[in-house]
């Protein structure tokens, strides 16, 4: 009897009114998960992981590229998750969702881009090349930045989420194009070190530290995430009476505070 009561408890931070109070209390605990699971994956990466037998010391960049690179692709595809979600049951906290993480991703898009030019010159001999994983990285960011152009560009919230939320859903096609481009074209770039039908082709001690980097990164997200959403809700509820009171208890808060310090 209590596993549908709390079903429906769980639920009710669809609504943005509970979930602004949620975000606040959680997002500090994953940023300081994040900060600890960086400082331990640079440590295992760039102090314990050895030297690559092939590419030397370089191939260290793995520690920062492929984790960015990872979580280019999952957040588009979160991104088009809770654009569906929002199509589909009309939520208006699954467009804020998707909106507020497209920033990020575009940022992890961006490093996964430019560590791998820095990896190429001395790999390939050349900073960029037009190779298929590549290319479609380039277009994964211009689908980002084409996402938060448009959302910020129409004024009517309605129009700019329906709008966002379709490129989402068209764009999240080029995602399994950039992981399976290896495979499925002749290209310079190397195929999946880490797989899950295989086992890893690197040293222990470099995969942990791949994969701590990769959920710090994780936890990363999901930290700036929910503080970036917290403004978000308030500008988009600002007309209810539930964002008056949280603005007055702030105005409150700083009042009182300012009243201590004099």
């Amino acid at each position: 009897m209590t596993t549908p009561e709390r079903g429906r408890s769980l639920f009710r931070f669809a609504s943005p009114q509970h979930f602004y109070p949620l975000a606040g209390t959680l997002a500090p605990w994953f940023a300081v998960i994040a900060v600890v699971l960086t400082v331990v994956g640079l440590w295992l990466g760039f102090f314990v992981a050895p030297t690559d037998a092939t590419q030397g010391e370089v191939y260290r960049v793995i520690f920062i590229h492929v984790p960015a690179a990872w979580m280019s692709m999952f957040i588009y595809l979160v991104m088009a998750f809770w654009s569906a979600v929002g199509l589909v049951m009309n939520t208006r906290l699954s467009f804020v969702m998707s909106q507020a993480l497209a920033p990020t991703g575009a940022i992890f898009c961006f490093v996964a881009l430019w560590t791998g030019a820095l990896w190429g010159k001395p790999t390939w001999g050349a900073y960029w090349v037009w190779d298929a994983r590549l290319t479609s990285q380039l277009l994964l960011l211009f689908l980002y930045f084409g996402f938060i152009a448009l959302t910020r560009a129409i004024e009517d919230p309605r129009r700019a989420d329906r709008a966002g939320a379709i490129i989402a859903l068209v764009g999240a096609v080029n995602v399994p194009i950039i992981y399976f481009s290896v495979n499925w074209w002749n290209t310079l770039h190397q195929g999946a070190s880490v797989s899950l039908t295989k086992a890893p082709s690197m040293a222990a001690t470099m995969l942990a530290g791949m994969l701590v980097m990769a959920i710090a990164a994780w936890m990363y997200t999901i930290a700036v995430v929910l503080w970036r959403v917290r403004p978000m809700i308030l500008e988009r509820e600002r007309h209810t009476e539930w964002v008056g009171v949280v603005l007055e208890k702030a105005l409150q808060a700083e009042a009182a505070n300012k009243g201590g310090r004099a």
